[in-house]
């Protein structure tokens, strides 16, 4: 059984060999590996992942044509295999760098922002949360803390606060503004 420094690690790792230029012929699903590298132009998109607790978040970024964006069922349809692609990426990935298997759990539907930057091109940020197998000794990020304030420094906090005045300091010459309102 791993540890969950010994998951991320891992997970960290597959999504690393993943960036643009770490292999060329690596095919994850990805707009940009279509078409000739040279004599097509280019299309922006890719992932990333970051961690918190047991959840794994996977953002991917694209460029689209409006055109694309228009028929929303497709639009959406064509996000979600986007993440099952990487999703089906970072598991070959992880398996090749631990010779063990992990489990992503898809959690809730995933967060879309599309921004239009001129009136033919948008630029698409998704983020779809997962739940990583295995992380179950990680404390949840929605646990409330039952430490409680030592008493000797709430004290020392009351007795700071007290010290407080508004009064003018002594050594302050500088001449009353007119527009300031008295407090």
């Amino acid at each position: 059984m791993a540890t969950v420094l010994e998951i991320i690690k891992g997970l960290n790792q597959a999504a690393a060999n993943g960036y643009d230029s770490y292999d060329p012929d690596v095919e994850i699903g990805l707009k940009r590996e279509e078409g000739h590298p040279i004599l097509d132009s280019r299309v922006i998109d890719g992932f990333r992942v970051r961690f918190a607790a047991n959840k794994m978040m996977v953002t991917y970024q694209s460029e689209m044509r409006l055109e694309e964006l228009h028929p929303r069922n497709r639009f959406e349809n064509e996000i979600n295999q986007k993440f099952a692609d990487i999703l089906r990426f970072l598991k070959k990935e992880y398996k090749k760098i631990t010779k063990e298997s992990v489990s992503l759990k898809q959690e809730g539907e995933p967060d879309i922002l599309v921004q239009t930057t001129s009136r033919v091109h948008s630029w698409v940020q998704a983020t779809q949360q997962y739940d990583i197998g295995g992380l179950e000794e990680t404390v949840s990020l929605r646990k409330i803390s039952d430490r409680s304030i030592d008493k000797s420094f709430e004290k020392q906090f009351q007795d700071f606060l007290e010290l407080a005045t508004d009064k003018k300091p002594s050594n302050d010459k500088a001449s009353k503004n007119p527009d300031t309102p008295e407090a």
